[in-house]
């Protein structure tokens, strides 16, 4: 989302850490956090290194709660103006990705920032249904091993668990692989995928639990039920907006003013988890799979570098290097 343009702020990406506290294993191993909050400041200590964000949320930074509020609330009410948003969970495997971004599919007790994000979305909705008509439609792929799969396919018949080992295929129930096509007019399409027409908030939580059940997952070293594919659902907003009616010199009602057409995305991507061979234990097919989340995850920082620098801006952002930053 262009918030420079939005919130008069000066930059397009902004990036908060979310620090997930222990989990009952690593407190039986003796772990012990290793990030450090400096007080008073969107700032992290490791070691001897300090890193600055726009935000830190966890340990002793502000708290998780108050994560969806400023930082994506916003994004939602930009939908609404005809902003495009994008927000991603990155981080190594086994960091909370799944669980903050809220698209594990196990029960209604996990609120994650999608299901807030649909929250804020319905409340908006019903508050401006008098000043407009409102149409949304979601869509759920996932990007494993560098192609394009439809989490709402109706054909799917279940869970993908990626076996371990030397042996096994990954297959993906249902119809082919999607197709990215860029049109004419330069805009990204996925020809193949499913878009799900929904009017309630009911029906978009059940294409979200659908497409989470759908994912391939697997397990490793780190992780026992590591997500190995980058998944992304998409809301897109349609309005069309009721405006006063204006009148010609003559008092004619000029009938094609008095309504206001707006089409908005809101894409939340879980990315799979950053990994190394040696932590993970990964070896055959799995080895694989890390090397191509990996590459991906390359290709995705040089986009946001090029995004977040002036200067980098000004030329073409490095966008065909992987399915997933072509899309």
């Amino acid at each position: 989302m262009p918030m420079a343009e939005h919130h008069g702020e000066d930059c397009c990406v902004k990036v908060a850490v979310h620090i997930r506290p222990l989990i009952g294993d690593e407190r039986l191993q003796g772990c012990k956090d290793c990030v450090a909050v400096v007080p008073g400041k969107p700032q992290v200590q490791i070691g001897t290194h300090s890193f600055t964000f726009d935000h830190v949320y966890g340990s002793t930074g502000s708290p998780s709660s108050s994560m969806f509020q400023a930082c994506v609330s916003p994004l939602v009410d930009g939908l609404f103006q005809g902003y495009n948003a994008t927000v991603l969970a990155y981080g190594q495997t086994g960091s909370g990705k799944t669980y903050t971004m809220g698209t594990g599919c196990k029960d209604g007790s996990q609120t994650g920032l999608i299901p807030q994000v649909m929250d804020a979305l319905f409340n908006k909705i019903d508050s401006l249904k008098h000043q407009a008509e409102f149409q949304l439609r979601v869509s759920f792929i996932e990007i494993l091993k560098e192609e394009v799969h439809d989490l709402l396919d109706p054909a799917s018949v279940g869970k993908v668990e990626v076996g371990s080992g030397h042996t096994g295929k990954i297959t993906v129930p249902g119809k082919p692989p999607v197709q990215i096509r860029e049109g004419s007019n330069g805009v990204i399409t996925l020809a193949g995928s499913t878009e799900v027409d929904v009017s309630t908030q009911k029906e978009m939580a059940a294409c979200l639990e659908q497409g989470s059940f759908s994912r391939a997952t697997g397990s490793t070293n780190m992780n026992n039920q590591s997500s190995r594919s980058h998944a992304i659902f998409t809301i897109t907003l349609e309005q069309m907006r009721k405006l006063d009616t204006v009148f010609t010199a003559d008092g004619v009602p000029i009938e094609d003013m008095t309504e206001d057409y707006l089409c908005a995305k809101l894409h939340l991507v879980d990315l799979a988890g950053s990994e190394r061979a040696k932590r993970t234990g990964s070896d055959g097919l799995r080895f694989k799979e890390g090397v191509h989340i990996n590459k991906g995850l390359l290709a995705l920082g040089n986009v946001i570098s090029a995004l977040g620098d002036e200067k980098k801006t000004e030329r073409r952002c490095p966008c065909s290097l992987s399915r997933q930053q072509t899309y």
